[in-house]
């Protein structure tokens, strides 16, 4: 583009095609020295920015004597005080552990979340550009997924709010429906096989986490965070610190587990299953694969998890627990993921129900009812 003199000293213009309206305009700069370094700056358009030749000639002197920033400084100073997602993101992991859970959400902040809406402020995001996200997302995604990455947006936008940093969104993300309900469970056969390959393990802090899973139900990462000052031996109590629900829980410790307990190895660290250096687990997948493996399992099934749900489904189907009861062992926020366990216990009490009608049924078609008296039993014996 060439350059137009003006009657002021280092003041010229370039003609570009007029913004908002049709026809050409001009496009001012200044050139200066400073410091002994020549500068060429562009600070305005003859429309859009109402600039003439004698505002740029002051505009000129400002930055001679260092009193003014170039349009770029600006530009960069508004950046930096406004608090994007991006710097709300930032801000949020700053004392965040480095942790499975935390990696996984790194990822998916940097894979879908950074690009789309990195550079924006919570305010400046519309309903619709969160609904184009879930669609895209759910193009490749399983609706968990685009569940957990649209939650993320929102916990970090969420996060701003709570800190007091920027406003938050004006309107609820929209999550896609997700059939969260999987209850897995293990065949005597199975439990069989995978207890048999438990105690042919050569890792013993992979055998006892999933020992002390399947008889007190509690969460992997529970496990993690479990130290050996949380245990109670005296009054057989276990102390779970930052569970899932939010509030610390307390669980009677079986007999099963206390075994477990007390023949598993201590070191020095505080952990009951430490990891590098004493520190914190934050991962045990491969040696529990393995045992996984050994028991021949399906892949789908998640050791852990599993066997939590085990616990879950043993304690339910026995008939001899209530939903409730099985709620606070769980520590289940709510009623309501316990809830997937309803069925066991319902068709529990329907055998118990149908023997009932079966025993009634017989004593009406005139066959003898026979009814055991335990208290005589337990006196002839």
């Amino acid at each position: 583009m060439k350059r137009h003199k003006t009657t002021y000293p280092g003041i010229f213009y370039r003609e570009a095609e007029r913004i908002g309206g049709k026809g050409i305009e001009k496009v001012y700069y200044i050139v200066f020295k400073r410091d002994g370094k020549v500068y060429e700056e562009k600070v305005g358009r003859q429309f859009k920015d109402d600039m003439t030749p004698a505002r740029a000639s002051l505009i000129r002197a400002e930055r001679i004597e260092g009193r003014r920033q170039s349009r770029k400084e600006i530009r960069e100073a508004a950046a930096v005080t406004k608090w994007t997602v991006a710097r709300l993101w930032q801000e949020y992991i700053s004392d965040k552990p480095d942790s499975k859970g935390f990696m996984t959400d790194r990822y998916r902040y940097q894979k879908f979340l950074q690009s789309p809406f990195g550079g924006k402020e919570p305010m400046a995001i519309a309903q619709i550009d969160t609904h184009r996200l879930r669609i895209t997302l759910a193009k490749t995604l399983a609706p968990k997924t685009v569940k957990n990455v649209l939650e993320l947006l929102e916990r970090v936008i969420n996060f701003g709010v709570k800190k007091g940093l920027s406003p938050g969104l004006g309107f609820k993300i929209e999550m896609p429906k997700v059939n969260n309900i999987k209850t897995e469970d293990l065949s005597p056969e199975q439990l069989s096989k995978l207890l048999e390959a438990i105690a042919a393990a050569h890792d013993i802090q992979a055998a006892n986490l999933m020992r002390m899973v399947l008889v007190t139900g509690m969460r992997r990462g529970e496990f993690f965070k479990l130290q050996w000052q949380h245990i109670d031996f005296e009054k057989g109590f276990i102390h779970i610190i930052g569970p899932k629900g939010g509030k610390d829980q307390t669980i009677p410790m079986n007999q099963a587990a206390r075994n477990v307990l007390e023949n598993h190895p201590r070191t020095d660290s505080p952990f009951v299953f430490p990891g590098r250096g004493g520190n914190q687990r934050t991962d045990m997948r491969l040696p529990i694969n393995r045992i996984r493996k050994a028991a021949e399992l399906p892949k789908d099934f998640r050791p852990l998890h599993g066997l939590r749900h085990t616990y879950a489904s043993m304690l339910a189907s026995s008939g001899e627990v209530d939903l409730y009861t099985l709620q606070k062992l769980l520590t289940h926020k709510t009623p309501a993921m316990t809830m997937r366990y309803a069925h066991l216990r319902d068709e529990t009490l329907r055998r118990a129900s149908d023997l009932a009608g079966d025993l009634i049924g017989q004593a009406m078609n005139g066959h003898t009812l026979h009814v055991v008296n335990m208290e005589k039993e337990k006196k002839a014996n």
